[in-house]
């Protein structure tokens, strides 16, 4: 793969036109971020579950502002990235290349967009529900494939089909974002039938129009497998981003809500600094703190601190790894290469998070209200969509927003279009007409 070619300003659904001849004040690529930040799928994310349940006195992150931070990581990523090859002269005609940070924060912005309510037990809920499903059109009328996107279900691959697919009354290529923005989302370049863990990039009803994104930026086939793509080169910025954010912000959010004390979680970011070869910074850092007497004002502080460290590690990584990478032979996550003292300090902070925060009583409560608000969901609106003349499964019908209808002609795009209307679901509504359908909540009453 090479950068003149990965990057590019072409438009899904729009390929006949050449964006040279298009005048915009903002770039192609900020015009992507744009698109997606004025969208009401991305402004549903405000009230989505991303670990902790919303919200109590206590303010949390939701889907929304940790993609907000996500994207702000990420751009830095990219600028760090693209200052950093300038300085060491590396030769790139493509002048887009300019452009990486604003590609990888708008892709960045969108990486959760897939995502169902109730966190990421969501996905399970979906998943779970077509497993256990005794339907006879689910097992008859479905392929092997089309099954395993649904028992499989994966919010990388729904937040791919979210931006390109053509929904009912809407235009071609859905967003109509660019190759390389969508590219540069996708961890999993492969189909749900070529792995056996829930991770997987896009679905078969979205299959040819990756296969058309990844031959037209020349992404390489893995291991000779032309269903099998190495990662746009991009993606592993994104994934940084994420996982940098993911892993602190939860710590951050876990001692406001008291489940973490200051002493512990203050201790759990200091692990990121080696007394021995740090200690000036480490005095530096202590003498800003001493300054500070709220103590969510001194976690703020170290958690930015350690964030702008890791930052630079992975670009450190991604610059070494760049022949690698664009190679197809390294397929790691740049925060698993980081300096040894960072990645003992992350292994203790997942270590800590499994036992104390994704384990806490009001994440399982969440987690398993979702399961069941979810599979009721579905469960009610799959019998309807494939039973449309029995019992109240016209009116049932009726409840689907216009953009979920249409003519569709097959079993699976019937059951997709429920998935897509309960995955883009806020936690709130579903739970609004989960109660509604079993008769708790009466309209008026």
């Amino acid at each position: 793969m090479n950068w003149n070619q990965i990057i590019s300003t072409t438009r899904l659904g729009q390929e006949q036109l050449a964006s040279k001849d298009i005048k915009h004040s903002r770039t192609q690529f900020q015009r992507d971020y744009d698109r997606i930040i004025f969208s009401s799928p991305f402004r549903r994310m405000q009230n989505k579950t991303q670990v902790f349940p919303l919200p109590g006195s206590v303010f949390v992150h939701n889907r929304l502002t940790h993609s907000l931070e996500v994207a702000s990581v990420g751009r830095s990523l990219g600028s760090m990235f693209v200052e950093k090859a300038n300085s060491e002269g590396m030769e790139i005609e493509n002048p887009l290349f300019q452009e990486i940070g604003s590609v990888v924060s708008a892709a960045c912005l969108a990486h959760d967009m897939g995502n169902p309510p109730f966190g990421h037990s969501g996905e399970d809920a979906i998943a779970q529900f077509f497993k256990k499903s005794s339907e006879p059109r689910l097992l008859d009328e479905l392929s092997d494939a089309q099954r395993k996107d649904f028992t499989q279900f994966d919010g990388n691959a729904n937040a791919f089909r979210l931006l390109s697919h053509q929904f009912n009354g809407r235009r071609d290529g859905g967003f109509a974002l660019t190759y390389t923005t969508l590219a540069s989302i996708v961890k999993y370049p492969f189909e749900s039938m070529l792995t056996d863990k829930p991770k997987f990039g896009f679905f078969q009803s979205e299959k040819a129009i990756f296969e058309r994104i990844a031959n037209e930026l020349g992404l390489l086939q893995l291991s000779g497998n032309p269903a099998k793509f190495v990662r746009h080169p991009l993606v592993f910025l994104v994934e940084a981003a994420d996982d940098i954010c993911y892993q602190l912000m939860d710590l951050e959010d876990a001692h406001k809500l008291k489940i973490h004390s200051f002493d512990q979680t203050r201790s759990l970011l200091m692990e990121f600094f080696d007394p021995q070869t740090e200690a000036r910074q480490i005095g530096r850092m202590n003498e800003t703190l001493d300054m500070v007497d709220d103590k969510n004002e001194q976690i703020a502080y170290l958690r930015a601190t350690v964030i702008g460290k890791l930052v630079k590690q992975c670009i450190d990584v991604y610059s070494e790894k760049q022949n690698e990478i664009l190679s197809g032979s390294f397929q790691k996550a740049l925060i698993d290469h980081v300096h040894p003292t960072s990645l003992q300090a992350i292994k203790t902070i997942k270590e800590v998070s499994i036992r104390n925060i994704y384990n806490d009583r009001s994440v399982i409560e969440i987690e398993i209200s979702g399961y069941q608000i979810i599979g009721t969901l579905l469960e009610v609106f799959v019998e309807a969509i494939l039973n449309p003349k029995e019992g109240i499964s016209k009116k049932m019908l009726m409840l689907l927003p216009d953009q979920y209808r249409g003519d569709h002609a097959s079993t699976y795009e019937k059951v997709q279009a429920v998935v897509d209307f309960v995955s883009g679901m806020t936690d709130l509504y579903a739970l609004d007409l989960y109660r509604k359908i079993k008769g708790i909540n009466i309209p008026g009453v």
